[in-house]
């Protein structure tokens, strides 16, 4: 530790690392202290620089003598002491919380703003960004952020929140805490917690509101990792940032306020790739997509069965909204077909690759290959399947052992290895299951069908529960009967049932387009259960109304040729 001197204050400055490797400056937030970085520092001292320092009136620093003096001025002031202190022309500068308004504010002045060569935001806008917001934004948006920034008005208030902080503050601060799933520690929070947040009052009575001032941010890239836990940040309010930055790196934890507490490996690892990025080294594959826009612009998806009807609408919808796609197929020509057209019709990346879900060994390979290749995809669509019509009685073991194979281990297999992916990288995701109709409408013609699909219905039910606390939905889409190919793919136990069943699903006319929209909508929405067009939903309702009512459907449901006596196989 060293002391600098800003004006009236001293400055306690912490210095870790090869001080010839870039500078990394870790700015922390109200009430905490440097030491709330300690997780994140010790990850990044080997390969970089790291800088940190109490604010004014925090931790180890002094605070200065008239109150007045914690305004924008003064903290940028602090900055700009530091970084001619420890002889850094240019640093990378990360802020959490009021670090992150100091940040914004910086590189809002462009004396200050040359010396940042990249500046990682963690806790939300600045208050130039956030006043534009508020003139400017969804009034049910603004709405929601303002009910989340209550605090900001008591805080301004004289008297009681010096009272609260003597009192039952301290307090409410471990509790947060521990909502977060933080354990406190040494250092975290300080022993200096009530001086420290008696102090900071000031930063809420002398830089608030901050309207009327310039929201653009030219030039320096930008990076923000949003919290999507942070009970004090709303998505909408980080998401209009983007008209102000043009050089914006946008990327999700799933974590609360103190993600670099409760992430730091997640939060490290993020400041390291950009960071090395912006001195000169490649994109990783997550970084790239973090600048794409659209609605799923920076997310990776995956699509098993995407050569064709409904996975290959869907890869194509969620590359027309901004997503990198892997169109996965057993058949590679039509894979390859399809991400083809993808990149050539909608300038999207997408990758075709070649998958049997039915084969564990294959799909731990394809998972472990997409994983290296591209990264932990944020989106899974389990949706290859297979169709076997026919009579109970006329089913092989081969028939039961084949759908049970693709429509249910498939999906057994990209839930686990893709799920647990995403559960260990801690950005969230979504996994979606493609079931039927079938999965809730008992059938005569249909009953390996029916039997697996109603299997990942189950599944599907079950992987939500387990995977809501780690920010990951899980969806089950279940369409009636939808114009693809499945039909004229199926296999049939009497080949004379071939002919209808074509024939009845060109005559639906559905299209899998539509099927593809439910999908996109499911995952935005987080729906668990999508019954899909006017047979889907009308059978799902009676099946939870009356279930009776759709076991007598099926006894009066059935093809035709499918009335002569049974064949044991």
């Amino acid at each position: 530790m060293r002391m600098v001197e800003s004006g009236d204050v001293r400055l306690a400055v912490f210095e870790e690392g090869d001080p010839g490797r870039p500078a990394v400056l870790l700015l922390h937030g109200y009430p905490d202290t440097h030491r709330v970085w300690d997780e994140v520092a010790g990850l990044l001292r080997d390969r970089f620089h790291v800088v940190r320092y109490d604010v004014r009136g925090a931790g180890a620093s002094t605070g200065p003598a008239d109150r007045r003096d914690y305004g924008f001025d003064r903290l940028i002031g602090d900055l700009e002491a530091v970084l001619d202190a420890v002889g850094r022309a240019q640093v990378h500068l990360v802020g959490h919380d009021w670090g992150s308004l100091q940040g914004w504010e910086a590189l809002g002045r462009p004396g200050v703003r040359d010396r940042l060569a990249s500046f990682t935001s963690l806790g939300g806008p600045g208050l130039r960004q956030a006043a534009d917001f508020t003139r400017h934004g969804r009034r049910r948006d603004v709405a929601a952020q303002r009910a989340r920034s209550w605090y900001i008005g008591a805080f301004r208030l004289p008297v009681l929140p010096e009272l609260a902080w003597r009192s039952v503050l301290p307090w409410l601060v471990t509790r947060a805490l521990r909502g977060d799933g933080i354990a406190p520690r040494a250092g975290h929070p300080a022993a200096t917690l009530v001086r420290d947040g008696v102090n900071g009052l000031a930063l809420y009575r002398c830089n608030m509101p901050g309207s009327g001032l310039d929201p653009r941010v030219p030039g320096v890239p930008v990076q923000i990792v949003e919290a999507t836990r942070d009970a004090y940040v709303t998505p909408a309010l980080l998401a209009a940032v983007g008209r102000w930055a043009p050089r914006l790196w946008h990327r999700r934890i799933v974590a609360g306020h103190w993600a670099h507490r409760s992430r730091p490996e997640a939060v490290a690892g993020m400041i390291a790739e950009f960071v090395e990025h912006v001195e000169g080294g490649p994109a990783s594959g997550e970084l790239r997509r973090a600048r794409a826009a659209g609605a799923f612009g920076g997310r990776l998806v995956v699509v098993t069965g995407a050569g064709s009807g409904i996975g290959r609408a869907t890869a194509r919808a969620f590359a027309a909204h901004g997503a990198e796609v892997v169109c996965a197929d057993i058949d590679i020509d039509a894979a390859k077909r399809v991400a083809d057209g993808i990149a050539r019709d909608l300038r999207i990346t997408a990758y075709g690759v070649q998958v049997d879900v039915a084969n564990a060994a294959a799909m731990e390979d394809f998972s472990r290959n997409i994983i290296t290749e591209y990264g932990v995809p944020d989106i899974v669509v389990n949706n290859a399947g297979i169709a076997v019509a026919g009579a109970f009685l006329d089913h092989t073991l081969d028939d039961w052992r084949r759908t049970i194979d693709v429509n249910l281990w498939g999906v057994v297999h990209g839930c686990r290895l893709f799920g647990a992916a995403m559960a260990e990288r801690g950005q969230g995701g979504h996994i979606v299951n493609v079931a039927s109709l079938a999965a809730f409408a008992p059938s005569q013609v249909l009953p390996a069908y029916s039997t697996s699909k109603a299997a990942v219905k189950m599944l599907s039910d079950c992987l939500r529960a387990e995977l809501a606390g780690h920010g990951i939905g899980v969806s089950t889409i279940c369409p009636g009967f939808v114009s693809t190919g499945i039909a004229s793919h199926a296999t049939y136990t009497k080949e004379s049932l071939r002919a209808e069943a074509v024939r009845g699903l060109a005559r639906r006319g559905y299209p899998p387009e539509r099927v593809a929209a439910h999908i996109l909508r499911a995952v935005h929405r987080n729906q668990a259960i999508v019954p899909v067009n006017a047979e889907g939903k009308i059978g799902y309702a009676l099946s939870r109304i009356s279930p009776r009512a759709m076991r007598g459907l099926a006894r009066l449901s059935k093809l035709a040729g499918n009335d002569r006596p049974y064949r044991r196989r």
